[in-house]
């Protein structure tokens, strides 16, 4: 293993020094809630309302027998990747059993799917159903009944949200525990071929229906490498996984293997034993880097440059885009997933996985390797691969060599040299440029601008022939205190298709794209947002703008000075978004995470 790189170090340390204050503050806190918040400490008719359920439980949570083990599930039927928890709870009391433990569901929390709502209003609810997700975490913890927690989530917002909410307990230990990817469908470039037929009109919804069918079809998570399986990653390289747990498939012996194995690991680590190991220990400033360092060497999903920083927020921890920005100099990429590369996450799990990706990553020194995770063995075993040995779980190294290069290679051959994320900022503010998915050579994009307020505003011009020239599309006021800042997929086929014909075109706004998002250049997440003033606003069709990864410049070339900003158009009503007014109200920008929770919690 080699020494720690310089610039990871230089990057934590600058982390560790500008976060010394809140993090001392959230870790006195941690403190005071393990003495305050006890079973034992409980009145006798608050701990009779917890147990009168648990009815093969009772007496060994009323005498504190043993841990007792919070379950906080979001699962739903609706979201494939959620729908294998269903029998989660009942196989988990069970595995606690097994170990003098006794487990309850504390809660649930919503999960909501935006591959469902992408381009529906109901993706203006997504990034702030985070926060809701986070809160009701909390509620379902507050009982003070519990010794550990166990967090099944997958999904965008909802492993970002559970851990937000789970670290304000983060004087128990925790893990989390995935259901695994769905099989592999049809070929990722069928899938977009047809995607783009529909939007130039060469085919019909019912193609396009069959197609994404052909795709999506079966439980589990959906397998191309965007934030749900980013989030899986994150877990791995965070240590808040069963090491290997992230891309087993669902309903396998293997996977409930994993299950059963973080049941015992939560039983193991809790405050009255002799392997103490809380969540808010584990979630520290190397922890967060390593996170960061996965994120890039895998081409992971743009949503976690705000994820993280909200992530980390709640551990007391501040992290930057800067930050970001210095560790993708110094993390190359060695993955190529969908829709970075042809194969998906089945494929990559296939040729070596996580258990590889971290090998290579700790052999370089682009990981800390003294951490704590919830695996006795550290770091390094996060580094092999689980299987069975007849019924037992075992570890064992990971493959020396990639099963498919073209999948995942290796520091000595990397895809890129970076991690592919980049920050591009100027004066229309600061943003960020996912490279890797991108041809090098439309990594700089010179050209007017055409400025729109909605992604249905620009698919009439896609159609009208309006944008049939070389063009950067402005998509303002979809940031979080405009209208949630949804993710504007309806954008990437008509662009794409511009793109083909030979167009020069980029993408700016102040809305997300995620790792679903594909070959066009674009600057997203732009803080300061539209609203309130932002130079977004302040842009005219036909302004000239610079994009440019390689130099990290977003501009206008235009002298905007005396300009009125832009309005934007009337307040949303519908789908509940009118319920979520207070959360816009006082959203933070997107790279201080874009949380209104956090902002007013002062964290």
């Amino acid at each position: 293993m080699s020494s720690l790189n310089a610039a990871v170090a230089r990057v934590t340390d600058r982390i560790a020094a500008r976060s010394r204050t809140g993090r001392q503050r959230y870790l006195d806190l941690m403190e005071r809630e393990a003495d305050r918040h006890r079973r034992e400490m409980m009145g006798c008719s608050n701990l009779a309302h917890g147990f009168a359920a648990a009815l093969e439980d009772k007496e060994a949570i009323a005498t504190s027998r043993g841990p007792n083990i919070a379950i906080v599930t979001a699962y739903n039927d609706m979201l494939s990747a959620h729908q294998p928890y269903g029998r989660y709870p009942e196989q988990m009391k069970l595995f606690a059993r097994e170990v003098g433990a006794t487990a309850q569901v504390a809660g649930g929390v919503p999960a909501m799917c935006d591959g469902v709502t992408q381009g529906m209003d109901g993706m203006e609810l997504s990034l702030f159903s985070r926060d809701t997700i986070a809160l009701s975490a909390a509620v379902a913890m507050s009982h003070a009944m519990f010794d550990g927690m166990a967090l099944l989530g997958i999904c965008d917002k909802i492993v970002p949200g559970l851990v937000i909410g789970a670290l304000r307990f983060g004087h128990l230990p925790a893990v989390f525990i995935p259901s695994g990817p769905m099989p592999s469908g049809i070929a990722n470039k069928e899938k977009q071929k047809v995607r783009q037929l529909y939007a130039e009109g060469k085919c019909g919804r019912a193609e396009l229906l069959a197609s994404e069918s052909a795709s999506y079809h079966s439980p589990g998570t959906c397998t191309f490498y965007g934030t749900a399986n980013s989030n899986q990653m994150m877990m791995e390289m965070m240590g808040l996984h069963v090491p290997g747990a992230a891309f087993v498939p669902p309903n396998t012996p293997l996977r409930q293997a994993l299950t059963r194995a973080a049941v015992h690991r939560l039983a193991a680590m809790g405050k009255g034993g002799n392997d103490y190991r809380p969540m808010a220990r584990v979630v520290d400033e190397k922890a967060i880097v390593n996170a960061v360092v996965g994120l890039l060497a895998t081409g992971g999903s743009t949503n976690h440059a705000i994820h993280l920083p909200a992530m980390a927020r709640a551990a007391g921890i501040l992290l930057d885009w800067e930050d970001i920005d210095e560790l993708s100099a110094a993390v190359p990429m060695i993955t190529r997933v969908y829709p970075n590369g042809s194969g998906d996450v089945n494929h990559f799990h296939a040729a070596g996985g996580m258990g590889l990706v971290i090998r290579e990553l700790l052999g370089a020194g682009l990981a800390h390797a003294d951490v704590l995770t919830v695996a006795e063995g550290g770091m390094a075993q996060y580094a092999e691969e689980p299987f069975l040995d007849g019924d037992s779980l075992a570890w064992r190294p990971s493959p020396a060599e990639s099963a498919d290069p073209t999948m995942i290679s290796s520091m000595a051959k990397p895809f890129m040299p970076d991690g592919g994320m980049r920050l591009v900022q100027g004066n229309l503010g600061r943003g960020t440029f996912k490279t890797s998915a991108v041809g090098e050579d439309r990594w700089t994009i010179e050209a007017p601008v055409r400025v729109f307020e909605t992604q249905e505003a620009v698919s009439e011009a896609f159609k009208a022939g309006e944008l049939d020239r070389d063009v950067i599309v402005v998509v303002r006021f979809q940031g979080p205190r405009a209208n949630g800042m949804p993710e504007l997929h309806k954008l990437t086929p008509p662009l794409g298709v511009l793109q083909d014909r030979g167009f020069n075109v980029a993408l700016v706004t102040d809305g997300r794209m995620s790792g679903a998002s594909g070959k066009v250049p674009a600057a997203i997440h732009v803080t300061p947002e539209a609203l309130g003033g932002g130079p977004l606003s302040l842009l005219r069709d036909g302004d000239v703008v610079r994009l440019c990864a390689n130099k990290g410049q977003l501009d206008v070339l235009a002298d905007l000075t005396g300009r009125e900003p832009a309005l934007p158009g009337e307040a949303m009503f519908g789908t509940g978004r009118e319920l979520f007014a207070m959360f816009r109200h006082a959203a933070g920008g997107a790279e201080q995470g874009g949380s209104a929770m956090l902002e007013m919690a002062g964290l």
